[in-house]
Parts: structure tokens; sequence; C-alpha cells
């Protein structure tokens, strides 16, 4: 997995890291927008766009 930048967000360094397209990225934030209020990553994974392990490396490179 590619290293995260301090104020990347998770969207744009999963499709920098090539773990979701842009589609995928704003099928997430249509979900937000229409009130999910899940966090991003736990929306994705759940709707079956990134796997669990992807989440976990995000948050432990985020230091989450």
């Amino acid at each position: 997995m590619d290293t995260i930048n301090s104020d990347e967000k998770i969207g744009e360094w999963l499709i920098r890291a090539e773990a979701m397209s842009l589609t995928d990225v704003e099928i997430v934030l249509k979900e937000q927008r229409e009130g999910n209020e899940s966090l991003f990553g736990i929306i994705a994974m759940e709707l079956g766009l990134i796997d669990p392990e992807v989440l976990l490396a995000f948050a432990e490179m985020k230091g989450l």
C-alpha cells in the first residue's frame, strides 16, 4: 500500500492506492449525502467496495 499524506482523505488515498475507483468513492459519498452517518471506510466496507484489511491499513498509517 502507498504511504499516506497527513492531510489526505481516505477516498483520495484509496484511489491513489488503486484500492477503489473514482466511481466507488462517489458511491460512498452519495450514501453519506443521503443520510448514512457512518464513516467513509465503514460504508465502503459494508458495500463490499474494500476489504477490512485495506481499512485497517489506512487506520494504521493514519495513526488511528
